[in-house]
């Protein structure tokens, strides 16, 4: 049996500045959609987004990311927890991020965003889907190396089984390496391939949408649930809510353009 191998979230200090684990694999996760999403813009003209816009693109996302995800852990999962104690809040470099609160700041980030520029909100998306899981990937890394988000007890005869000693000292599912993996690194090589040839308005994004929802249903019978607004549940957990209107949204957009005229 394995234990989480992170035992102090801090990997630098320099005097009085602490760099956190966290706090790098959002700078990884920013990196990394700075230089694939100058790439996709030099290669892929219809997009019209070209490779200088990238830079304030990010500056947007990132503030929805950050500001989104931070409500969505507070509303979604612990409203009693951070309105008692409301400076907590704004203490990101410890964890508690909701990456469906996330998606709702980055969604009004670019609409934002693209109405600025006279570009359709759909147009915007579909750019950006493909560098998102990328993203996630190292958010969920950065809840391993935080020993958070643990994984259901399992067998200990299970051999990646481990140990989350914030949790306790069972034998646990490493739930972030799988979303790590499933909802990070599977979805972006499947959504990277896709999207190199030009598809209808909208047909990436639903790809991604349906794609993360179906992971994120599965991924959670692996993960212990959070008690969220609905309450503890190993039945239908709060991921799995918050998951099922994107999974809806994503057929919806998916089948939408057939009922359209080809323009």
């Amino acid at each position: 049996m394995l234990q989480v191998p992170f035992a102090d979230p801090v990997f630098l200090e320099l005097g009085p500045l602490k760099l956190h684990w966290y706090g790098l694999m959002y700078v990884c996760a920013f990196i990394g959609f700075l230089l694939l999403g100058k790439y996709r813009a030099r290669q892929q003209a219809w997009h019209q987004i070209n490779a200088s816009q990238v830079d304030d693109l990010l500056f947007w996302g990132a503030l929805g990311v950050i500001i989104g995800g931070r409500l969505g852990e507070v509303l979604f999962y612990h409203p009693e927890y951070y309105f008692s104690q409301p400076v907590r809040i704004f203490a990101v470099w410890q964890g508690g991020m909701s990456f469906h609160g996330g998606l709702l700041g980055v969604l009004l980030a670019v609409w934002l965003w693209g109405k600025r520029r006279s570009l359709t909100f759909l147009q915007v998306c579909d750019f950006i889907a493909p560098l998102v899981p990328l993203g996630l990937m190292f958010g969920r890394l950065g809840n391993f190396i935080n020993g958070e988000l643990w994984g259901r007890v399992t067998s200990a005869e299970l051999p990646w089984a481990m140990v989350f000693t914030r949790a306790d000292y069972l034998p646990r599912h490493p739930s972030p390496l799988y979303q790590a993996g499933a909802e990070g690194l599977l979805l972006f090589i499947c959504l990277w391939v896709f999207s190199r040839k030009q598809r209808a308005l909208g047909t990436v994004s639903a790809w991604f949408l349906i794609g993360y929802a179906l992971l994120r249903l599965v991924a959670e019978f692996f993960r212990e649930p959070d008690s969220g607004i609905f309450g503890f549940s190993y039945v239908f957990s709060m991921g799995q809510w918050l998951s099922v209107p994107m999974l809806l949204l994503g057929m919806f957009l998916l089948f939408w353009p057939m009922s359209k005229p080809q323009q």
